[in-house]
C-alpha cells in the first residue's frame, strides 16, 4: 500500500494479507519506546544492560561486537532504527515488554499486526514461529499517525520519526525515491526495512512535494529474492510519484 496523506490517494493491492515482517515488526517497539520518553516513564539517559544471550544473538546490528555492555535507551533506540540491532531490540524488550507493545498497537487501531516474541538466533518448538506478522494497511495507518504527530502524540511521534530517518538500508521501496539521506531539505525518506529467509519488507514515510506512506511486504520461496527486491522498488516508483517526486530512478540491476 502507499497512501498520500493530503488527499487520500491510495494504490495497494493485497493490504489486508496478513504476512510475516521480519525486523519491519521493530516499528512497534519503537513506537512504544517513543511513547515512554515522551510520557516520562522512561528517560533518554537511563541505562540498559546487553546480556550475554543479546551479545551472542547474531544477525543484524552491531552492538553485540562492540566492546560497552551498557547503553542508554536513546542509544538502543538508535541502533535498532539505524542498523536493526537484534541485540539492542531484545534488550528494549525487556525494559517495556511485549505486553505493553501489544497494548499500544491494540490502541492505535491496528488489527492485525502484532509483535509475538523477542528476536531469536533459532524458533524451535514452543515458541512463536516467527518475530512479527502484519498488513501492509496497519502499517500505513501507523506511519501516517506517526507523520502527523498522533502515534501516540506529537512528541512520540517526532522521535519516532527521527529515528526512523536514520535508516542506513535503503535498498528496497526507497531505493527507486530519489532521495539525499543526509540533506536537511529536499526529498526525505524515513523509514524501516525487514530482512529473513522467504521475506522483505520496508515501511517509511516519503516527504516530497506531497506526503505519502508505504508498505511494502513479500513473501516468498527461496531462490526469489531478486524477484522480490525487484517488486519492492517497483513500489518505491509507485511512491515516488505519489509523492511528486520528478526524476525517479529505475529499479537496480
Amino acid at each position: 500500500m502507499v497512501r498520500r496523506l493530503d488527499d487520500g490517494r491510495v494504490s495497494a493491492r493485497a493490504a489486508d494479507q496478513v504476512l510475516p515482517l521480519a525486523s519491519v515488526g521493530k516499528l512497534l517497539l519503537l513506537g512504544e519506546v517513543a511513547r515512554r520518553l515522551a510520557e516520562g516513564s522512561l528517560t533518554p539517559d537511563q541505562p540498559v544492560d546487553l546480556l550475554d544471550d543479546d551479545r551472542t544473538l547474531g544477525g543484524t546490528g552491531l552492538l553485540g561486537l562492540l566492546s560497552p555492555r551498557r547503553w542508554t535507551v536513546t542509544d538502543l533506540a538508535t541502533a535498532v532504527a539505524a542498523v536493526s540491532d537484534n541485540a539492542a531490540t531484545n534488550a528494549l524488550l525487556r525494559v517495556v515488554t511485549l505486553e505493553a507493545v501489544d497494548e499500544l498497537a491494540r490502541r492505535g487501531g491496528l488489527r492485525d499486526t502484532r509483535l509475538h516474541d523477542r528476536i531469536r538466533a533459532v524458533r524451535g518448538p514452543g515458541v512463536p514461529p516467527t518475530f512479527a506478522t502484519g498488513t501492509a494497511r496497519d502499517l500505513c495507518a501507523l506511519l501516517a499517525g506517526a507523520a502527523t504527530g498522533a502515534w501516540p502524540d506529537s512528541q512520540a511521534s517526532g522521535l519516532l520519526t527521527g529515528w526512523l530517518a536514520r535508516n542506513t538500508d535503503r535498498a528496497l521501496v526507497a531505493d527507486t525515491i530519489p532521495h539525499d539521506p543526509w540533506s536537511t531539505d529536499g526529498v526525505r525518506v524515513a523509514n524501516k526495512t525487514g530482512t529473513d529467509s522467504g521475506v522483505r519488507a520496508d515501511a517509511g514515510i516519503v516527504a516530497g512535494r506531497h506526503t505519502v506512506v508505504y508498505a511494502v511486504v513479500a513473501a516468498f520461496e527461496p531462490g526469489e529474492e531478486r524477484a522480490a527486491t525487484v517488486e519492492l522498488r517497483r513500489w518505491g516508483r509507485v511512491a515516488a510519484r505519489l509523492a511528486g517526486v520528478a526524476g525517479h530512478r529505475s529499479a537496480s540491476s
